[in-house]
């Protein structure tokens, strides 16, 4: 539709899509030292020193947006406030295959964190924030922040649940085969939230200096957004068919290890929220504390945003459990 009602746009977009996908890329920033293991899920050791601050990254796309570079980590961020900056790493797909978002907390997420061996604040990025708020159920933590996290899945616009709906149906078949729902898939879900925005983004690629920082880390999150493991194929149908298709979170009869999840837990949680993010609506958020940021899903992370994002999270961690 975009080609057809602006092909102004749409010539700028193919060139810069052109451009990106010739752009050199800079070697990828070496892994944070493991300091824990559960299976294949690892514990990654970002810096900083006192009280552990753990980032629990989705399960789609790779963890490395919480620690992009310097400039615009997260965790870097965290370690700088004064809290030892760890970060989820939760490995390769095949090595979980099993395991449904519950199993994911339940038999990486907790025990993993548990290695710490002291009360521990969450930070859940998008679905690990979803959680994150689980893991909080079933364990004790000193406090839960969320970014960009649903738990209410009734707040995403019917017809994007409906399409997630009927893309599963035609791929269901092929991915309990695979064991797996494979990336490309989700990616296309992702690009029919909002495809006019897909097109004004690679026609703004295509105007920035090549040799400018914004169009190094432009390929970098371009390149981030289409890597990462398959979903595991319970982990798939538990997120499809009973998140987004029962919003079972939201009613509260979502359950792992057979206990209710509810997002009123037994902690400081604050919900960090952007305002015109299409892949999780703010009115997809969490009960509790709520902080909004007008930004979209990643730009809240690495774009100019962050800087709101960073001075939330230093008040939600400087206050008071009591």
């Amino acid at each position: 539709m975009v080609s057809k009602d602006e092909p102004e746009l749409a010539a700028k977009a193919l060139e810069g899509l052109n451009k990106y996908q010739a752009a050199s890329r800079e070697a990828k920033r070496a892994a944070r030292p493991a300091i824990a293991q559960v299976g294949p899920a690892t514990l990654r050791d970002c810096g900083g020193s006192g009280p552990p601050a753990v980032l629990v990254p989705s399960l789609i796309n790779p963890p490395d947006v919480l620690d992009l570079d310097e400039q615009v980590s997260v965790a870097s961020a965290l370690a700088a406030l004064g809290r030892r900056a760890l970060l989820v790493d939760w490995g390769r797909a095949a090595d979980r295959a099993e395991l449904d978002l519950g199993g994911h907390v339940e038999r990486l997420l907790i025990p993993l964190v548990g290695k710490l061996g002291q009360e521990t604040a969450l930070i859940g990025y998008c679905l690990g924030g979803t959680m994150a708020i689980a893991a909080a159920n079933l364990a004790r933590f000193e406090r839960v922040a969320t970014l960009a996290a649903p738990w209410r899945f009734s707040g995403y616009p019917a017809e994007s649940r409906d399409s997630l709906q009927r893309l599963w149906d035609g791929t269901k078949g092929a991915a309990r085969d695979l064991k797996a729902l494979p990336m490309e898939v989700l990616q296309s879900a992702f690009w029919s939230l909002d495809p006019k925005r897909t097109v004004a983004k690679f026609a703004m690629f295509g105007e920035l200096a090549p040799d400018s920082a914004d169009s190094r880390r432009f390929v970098t999150l371009e390149d981030w957004a289409n890597e990462g493991e398959p979903l595991p194929f319970p982990a798939a149908r538990e997120l499809i068919e009973d998140l987004f298709g029962g919003d079972l979170p939201a009613i509260g009869e979502w359950r792992v290890g057979g206990q209710v999840m509810s997002d009123r837990i037994g902690c400081p949680l604050l919900n960090v929220t952007a305002a015109s993010d299409r892949i999780t609506p703010a009115a997809a958020a969490p009960a509790g504390e709520l902080v909004q940021i007008d930004s979209g899903h990643v730009g809240m992370i690495v774009g100019s945003a962050r800087a709101k994002l960073h001075k939330a999270l230093a008040n939600f961690l400087a206050a008071s459990c009591r």
